[in-house]
């Protein structure tokens, strides 16, 4: 099935991307895109010197961000930030995703994979972010890759899977067609471009054949899955040009937090000074925002 896939065409993905890009809004679809966004994002925080205190300060903006401000649709976490994450969303409606299988180099033995989802998902998350093995997939076995995923999935239990394809070390846009693909037909609710912790994370053409292959998939098997990019969308200006892409590639039925999200750390932060500068007429000063 992945071979019979057609190939990317680079020039002509790289130029509808940023064609798509060139489109303005008017400024009262601007306002609704901008809570949209908002919606979509899962505020992201996964360094080393990540404390609980941290976490549950990032959970209460996730709550109310500002105010008259909708919620945002997760907050991601490394597993041992999951307990305090779970304390302090609950009964907010804001989702607990947490990375797993050895996040972010996939280079585990699949039992610990398993123990690190199922522990992740113990603990509270309700979303779980795995990355596939990318050297696996790259030397050509699509089966181990595939039956890891399929038992992610099943290590979930009810928590929704988010599959890391890892974009920017696949090597082409052909193999970023082939690994959506792949985690789709293994099960995948999600699939996500990156990690954030390799140079080269989202950018509008890879998020475009990712788009290109749920839309593909639904056809062919009318189940929706859902779209993540991540890394690198720091800016109201660019969340706004991505869900034009999502609009006009993967149709308006995307345009949801169900199937949509945005993984990021700073913004948030940004969508909150244009949505003050639309309300306000100017911007607000540095202390507006809190620094996460």
């Amino acid at each position: 099935m992945l071979h019979g896939l057609p190939g990317v065409d680079r020039v002509g993905a790289e130029q509808r991307a940023a064609m798509l890009g060139t489109r303005s809004i008017k400024t009262t679809a601007k306002a609704e895109a901008i809570d949209l966004a908002i919606r979509m994002v899962d505020l992201t925080t996964l360094e080393g010197a990540d404390t609980p205190g941290k976490v549950r300060a990032l959970c209460a903006k996730a709550r109310r961000p500002e105010a008259d401000c909708p919620p945002v649709a997760a907050v991601c976490v490394y597993p041992a930030m999951v307990p305090a994450a779970a304390e302090a969303l609950r009964g907010s409606g804001v989702h607990l995703a947490s990375v797993a299988t050895a996040f972010p180099s996939g280079q585990a033995p699949l039992e610990v994979k398993l123990a690190d989802t199922r522990a992740a998902v113990a603990a509270g998350a309700d979303e779980i972010d795995m990355v596939i093995s990318r050297g696996a997939f790259l030397a050509g076995r699509y089966d181990l890759v595939h039956d890891e995923i399929v038992a992610v999935k099943e290590a979930c239990g009810d928590a929704h899977l988010k599959v890391i394809l890892e974009t920017g070390e696949l090597g082409d846009y052909d193999n970023v067609r082939r690994a959506s693909w792949l985690a789709m037909d293994a099960g995948a609710d999600f699939i996500k471009t990156s990690t954030g912790k390799v140079p080269s994370a989202a950018t509008p053409p890879v998020t475009l054949i990712m788009l290109e292959a749920v839309r593909d998939w639904f056809a062919q098997t009318g189940r929706r899955i859902g779209v993540k990019p991540a890394g690198g969308i720091r800016t109201s200006k660019d969340a706004i040009k991505y869900l034009v892409m999502v609009n006009e590639t993967a149709g308006p039925e995307w345009l949801t937090p169900d199937l949509f999200r945005f993984g990021a750390s700073t913004l948030l932060n940004d969508l909150l000074m244009q949505r003050a500068k639309l309300r306000t007429g100017h911007y607000s000063g540095p202390d507006y925002v809190t620094l996460d």
